[in-house]
């Protein structure tokens, strides 16, 4: 949980009217302000009730899941992709979180964004000593493999684990294992790791997330006790943490991962999902304040930034980091597989200008700036980028 007093913040609305402009730049939306998907008998979501009666949860926090997966697929519409976010109260009481969701993308651009959007809010609300650490569990096929494994070791320690939670054991031994990591059990430390258990198609899977990371230039380190239900999570799993300046240990303030299987046990029908909870402490005035919402024209002219290719994507999120820093609006559409899709996008919001970055540029270290009525571009070297286009006031709001 991030603590205000090593923030610059004075207050939990301060800080979450700071995080969610953040959001909001990178186009998630409030999860309550989106419409309503009609939903046939044949699709409409299972219960949370239900779900919870037919899954087992491993760590506290994923109760809180179910109700913002259901909320998530019942505001969504289906084969398109969806941001959101939402507030709720923290598992860690007394706190706030502010949830992030990206739904409908299996690729691993999801996981990549919603560690970069955490990363920021935390950045420019001045948490230091950040750390990033990730796991990979795999798919329910390889996780088999890790759990029976994971039982056959407990049976092994079982005396060194306290008598209430020997009977978990037998039943749940994923769940058995968290509450030993939590605990800080001597025993977790020769425990198998999960990432050793990967077939080559989840190894990849998993390099393409590490890519886009070292790609943006952010530091993480491989951590097999962060874990979770495997009825609720699969493949990615991360935790953002910060040093405490009185312990001088690291604490944990944001968890998150994929969430396919619950989705897809909510939808009946296989889903993509990923999400992030930055968890912070209840402090002065809790009222978020929301600026009015923009109209056209009060950014002029607006951008649409487009890739092509992988190695164009791996680079961009570094660029929109650079553009918000320097206060220029963009669009985006990261999850996007095609340039088509993307110019379709750019053509809905009439953008009168896009930013375009594709395998040529991305290594060399250009962009291209396409005038939509002119149809003329320039190549500009990404360093000189925000420049330019303050410049030419493309992506600042008017005064």
């Amino acid at each position: 949980m991030i603590r205000l007093k090593d923030t610059r913040h004075s207050s939990t609305s301060e800080f979450l009217s700071s995080a969610i402009g953040i959001a909001e730049y990178y186009g998630f939306s409030h999860l309550d302000a989106l419409p309503r998907v009609a939903q046939s008998e044949k699709h409409r979501p299972y219960s949370v009730a239900k779900v919870e009666s037919e899954i087992t949860l491993a760590r506290r926090d994923e109760r809180a899941l179910l109700s913002a997966a259901r909320k998530c697929l019942t505001n969504s519409e289906r084969g398109r992709t969806t941001l959101a976010w939402r507030t709720s109260a923290s598992a860690a009481a007394p706190g706030l979180t502010l949830e992030l969701h990206i739904v409908g993308p299996s690729s691993a651009i999801a996981e990549a964004l919603l560690i970069v959007v955490a990363h920021a809010i935390a950045e420019e609300s001045g948490v230091a000593g950040r750390t990033l650490s990730i796991n990979n569990i795999g798919s329910l096929e390889s996780s088999n493999r890790y759990v029976r494994d994971v039982g056959l070791y407990l049976r092994k320690h079982i005396e060194s684990i306290t008598p209430t939670l020997r009977p978990r054991a037998a039943s749940d031994p994923l769940g058995t294992l968290v509450q030993l990591v939590e605990r800080g059990h001597p025993a977790i430390s020769r425990a198998p790791q999960p990432m050793e258990y990967l077939t080559e198609e989840e190894r990849r899977r998993f390099w393409e997330l590490l890519e886009y990371l070292e790609m943006f230039g952010l530091p993480y380190e491989l951590d097999p006790h962060i874990l979770g239900s495997r009825d609720c999570w699969s493949h990615s799993l991360f935790e953002l943490s910060a040093l405490d300046q009185e312990s001088g240990s690291q604490v944990a303030f944001a968890l998150g991962g994929r969430y396919d299987p619950l989705m897809s046990r909510f939808a009946r029908t296989p889903m993509s999902a990923a999400t992030v909870s930055i968890a912070c402490e209840i402090r002065g005035k809790t009222h978020i304040k929301r600026e009015a919402p923009k109209v056209r024209g009060d950014i002029q002219p607006a951008i649409y930034f487009a890739h092509l290719g992988d190695e164009a994507r791996r680079r961009a999120l570094s660029v929109l980091e650079n553009l918000r820093r320097a206060g220029i609006s963009v669009h985006q559409g990261l999850w996007h597989e095609r340039i088509a899709e993307q110019m379709t996008d750019a053509r809905k919001l009439a953008t009168p200008y896009i930013l375009i970055m594709g395998h040529k540029e991305a290594v060399e270290g250009t962009i291209l700036v396409r005038e939509v009525a002119t149809n003329s571009q320039d190549a500009i070297p990404l360093p000189e980028l925000s420049s330019y286009l303050k410049r030419r006031r493309v992506g600042i709001p008017r005064t």
